[in-house]
């Protein structure tokens, strides 16, 4: 048996720390009011974080498990039925094509900013294409609302997967953790709309030559979709010595969202365009996807070097991205028709890897 390496510092708070984080949610004055109801609030939570309640409401998992007896957040398993229902429809001949529309710019014009983004305007150009042809069905993942919403959350990874890929479930189930507030996670419900979709476009800009926060929370935490283990019972929910014995008797590395096709569209003002774009077609390759073609992966500078305060106005001088943002929808629709009907196929499929995580 391979080791569990352990020797980190503990992570557990004080009450006086946890009381203080607790009570940070009601600074604003206007809670004052409320201060004895507030109070009697500090010892249910302390107990449950001492307790480590991760998932407080559970249910026997049931018969298709490796122990039907183990009881499983009824939260993950709400997120496995709905990525079901979301895979019936995807596979159904009956249903319409889906295509996953995201917007990866964290920009919006009802925060900070106080401006909508040009991938906003890319995306709209993009949707314009989708909603023009019949037996079309557009789903929107605007990134930007998890900093202009209150309380939406992709918590960051917590990389299960190095520990072994079986820890990694399918959904994620490290999240929500009630224990410790990390609630609201958005990804329960995104993992369905990968699911149903028979094609995903990515629109995004360029942040210091990666991609914006909260376009890579949502990649790192899509690990699980690429070798993800969708039962949890057979590693005891989180016991890492039991998924380092499954993963060393043979993992089969399943990957949950292969054969979908996909485009890419970054922009940038100064440098980094065609590296995101490489690396974001290099991961969706990597998760099994297909690349819809050359004319729907591009990588473009709007205002390159010019003025910040101008940049919208440099977009709408550029018709020749405008029209290349709409050609790579006509593109990935294209693609997305072929794959339908079994002619998308990539070459080397039937091909065994030698690595295959």
């Amino acid at each position: 048996m391979v080791e569990t390496r352990k020797g980190m510092p503990s992570t557990m708070l004080d009450k006086v720390t946890f009381e203080q984080r607790l009570r940070a949610r009601f600074y604003d004055p206007a809670f004052a009011a409320i201060e004895a109801s507030i109070e009697s609030l500090v010892p249910i939570a302390w107990e449950a974080y001492q307790d480590d309640r991760k998932a407080p409401r559970t249910r026997r998992a049931g018969p298709g498990f490796a122990d039907p007896d183990y009881e499983l957040s009824v939260e993950w398993l709400a997120a496995l039925d709905a990525i079901a229902a979301a895979e019936r429809r995807q596979k159904s001949s009956d249903s319409p094509s889906r295509i996953l529309l995201i917007n990866g710019s964290p920009r919006s014009d009802q925060t900070c900013p106080g401006e909508i983004s040009k991938t906003w305007r890319l995306v709209e150009l993009a949707r314009s294409i989708f909603d023009a042809q019949q037996g079309v069905e557009v789903e929107l993942l605007d990134l930007s609302r998890i900093v202009a919403e209150r309380s939406l959350h992709i918590h960051p990874c917590k990389a299960c997967v190095s520990t072994a890929m079986p820890l990694c479930h399918w959904p994620c189930s490290c999240y929500p953790n009630h224990a410790y507030a990390q609630v609201n996670d958005w990804m329960n419900e995104i993992y369905p709309m990968w699911a149903a979709a028979h094609g995903i476009m990515i629109v995004t800009p360029v942040h210091w030559y990666q991609a914006p926060t909260v376009l890579k929370a949502m990649i790192d935490r899509l690990v699980c979709a690429d070798g993800g283990n969708p039962d949890p019972t057979s590693t005891g929910g989180k016991d890492p010595d039991r998924a380092k014995a499954l993963e060393l008797a043979g993992w089969g590395f399943p990957r949950h969202l292969a054969g979908r096709t996909f485009s890419v569209v970054v922009h940038g003002d100064a440098a980094g365009a065609e590296t995101l774009r490489r690396i974001l077609s290099d991961w969706l390759g990597d998760m099994g996807l297909i690349g819809a073609g050359h004319r729907a992966a591009i990588d473009r500078y709007i205002g390159y070097y010019e003025s910040y305060a101008a940049s919208h106005d440099a977009l709408d001088a550029d018709r020749a991205v405008q029209e290349e943002t709409r050609n790579a929808a006509r593109t990935l629709l294209d693609a997305v028709r072929r794959l339908r009907r079994g002619d998308l196929v990539e070459s080397g499929q039937s091909i065994a890897e030698p690595r295959p995580k």
